[in-house]
């Protein structure tokens, strides 16, 4: 089959969100299983300042109308570290910029007209593609508008839309409809209308031949008025067309047994490496050495639906003990305010960096004992499996792919490899990390459990496997569309 990947987000970029893996990842798998496959994304400042990005101009030039103004697309091409095809759109006035949606934790004013842009000069590139792509798969809001403006140009194309992140729908103003240039009859209840206002993802979702979601357990919160972000009606209308694809894990990126990012590589039966990653995370990092406790870590965005909310008010009672704390990411100025107090509070025990930086990103999960996940939505929980597979034992609230992905330890039977817990409370979450901390100074029962995580495998392989199945599944409706 011939797909086309069209997303906001993707290799080469420094990892954002973990859609930037996704993309990295299934594609790869899709071609190592003899599928042609195609990538586009924004052409960002990013990827232009990364000498080590490899990419040719296609001498291909369209101008793409938005509402009242027309601008110019070029195409560049490259290829993925998996050899995977890639498209870049470039518009400098668009995505020549220090961020991808936004900066210093504001979203940048004209998102709805850089994504309208991208996505109808991604439509253009489609069109003049040889040989053509039968399946379009988009991804997340941005992108969301592709399956409308195909299904108004009659073209022929079957899409499929994965919502990775239901919270962040594309919701503008209703003036800004006219940047779409669709007829009015597609700002209706029916359309891309939603209260008023303007709706990238109601608009996928209304007009997506398929509709995806990164676990089964997300698929179902999302039909509830507690996990639908105010989409459930519009969800629960399309509920027999949105299935649950759980994602995988990179084990060619993320495997502690073969991380060239890692100053020592170890696997389940041979722990060493572990430690001495420890040591070292824990000086370079200027923190104390050998705490008697566990040392946690956290890898994430700054946001409220990240957990940050029920972790901030345990910090005083976690540092007071002797453990460390280990926190990369960025996003919520308020957040990074508060880290950056409590790291000069707590100097030899609590480290916070927020520029995101992949060799860290890898050191922290090797040199933790402790992954903390909060998170009040956990989409598919990517973070959790590489935390198991570098033996980072997780302490995580049970929602969306958690689920799916980790096994609430037992000390009945001495079954799992984490520590759940179900009530979005500070309390809850404190008492799980009571839990794990208590068990920490049990090595007889701790490094088993760390084995044990190792061994747990989500690769993409059985993902991939399933998209090709719902690719074929679709295909007679297109080919029904095109006669």
């Amino acid at each position: 089959m011939r797909i086309l990947m069209i997303s906001p987000e993707g290799p080469p970029l420094s990892r954002a969100t973990v859609l930037v893996d996704v993309l990295e990842a299934l594609p790869r798998e899709l071609r190592a299983r003899g599928h042609e496959i195609g990538i586009v994304m924004p052409y960002y400042r990013e990827i232009r300042e990364n000498n080590a990005v490899e990419h040719k101009d296609t001498g291909i030039t369209v101008d793409v109308r938005v509402g009242g103004k027309t601008y110019v697309a070029e195409f560049l091409s490259g290829r993925t570290a998996g050899g995977v095809q890639l498209f870049y759109v470039r518009c400098d006035e668009f995505f020549d910029r220090a961020g991808i949606y936004g900066e210093h934790g504001e979203q940048y004013e004209d998102n709805a007209t850089r994504f309208i842009f991208f996505s109808k000069a991604a439509l253009e590139l489609t069109r003049r593609l040889t040989p053509t792509p039968e399946i379009l798969h988009v991804h997340d809001w941005p992108a969301a508008l592709v399956p409308v403006f195909v299904r108004e140009g009659h073209l022929p194309f079957t899409t499929v839309l994965t919502i990775h992140h239901l919270a962040e729908q594309g919701s503008f103003w209703g003036l800004d409809f006219g940047l779409t240039n669709l007829p009015e009859r597609y700002f209706k209840p029916w359309g891309v209308e939603y209260f008023g206002r303007l709706n990238f993802l109601k608009g996928g979702i209304l007009f997506a031949d398929q509709v995806t979601t990164v676990s089964e357990r997300y698929r179902r919160e999302m039909l509830t008025e507690e996990g639908g972000c105010g989409l459930e009606i519009v969800l629960r209308e399309q509920a027999h067309k949105i299935s649950a694809v759980l994602n995988g894990a990179d084990y060619e990126r993320w495997d502690p047994a073969s991380d060239a990012l890692l100053p020592s590589t170890y696997t389940a039966d041979s722990l060493d490496g572990k430690r001495l990653c420890r040591e070292l995370l824990l000086d370079g990092l200027g923190l104390a050495p050998a705490p008697q406790g566990p040392v946690f870590g956290m890898v994430t965005r700054l946001v409220p639906e990240k957990g940050f909310d029920v972790l901030m008010p345990v910090l005083d009672r976690l540092l007071s003990d002797d453990v460390r704390l280990i926190i990369l990411g960025e996003g919520d100025p308020a957040y990074e305010t508060a880290l950056a107090v409590a790291a000069k509070k707590y100097p030899t025990k609590f480290a916070y960096s927020q520029q995101y930086d992949e060799r860290l990103a890898h050191l922290i999960e090797a040199g933790v004992d402790i992954t903390l996940i909060p998170s009040q939505i956990e989409p598919s929980g990517l973070s959790a499996m590489y935390s198991l597979k570098y033996g980072a034992l997780p302490v995580a609230r049970a929602t969306g792919g958690i689920h799916e992905i980790i096994e609430d330890y037992d000390p009945t039977t001495g079954s799992g490899y984490g520590f759940l817990y179900y009530d979005p409370s500070v309390e809850a979450f404190w008492d799980s990390i009571k839990r794990a901390r208590e068990l920490y100074y049990n090595e007889a029962i701790w490094t088993p459990l760390v084995q044990r995580a190792m061994t747990q495998n989500f690769s993409w392989q059985a993902a991939a496997q399933r998209y090709e199945t719902l690719y074929s599944s679709l295909l007679p409706q297109a080919q029904s569309r095109a006669a």
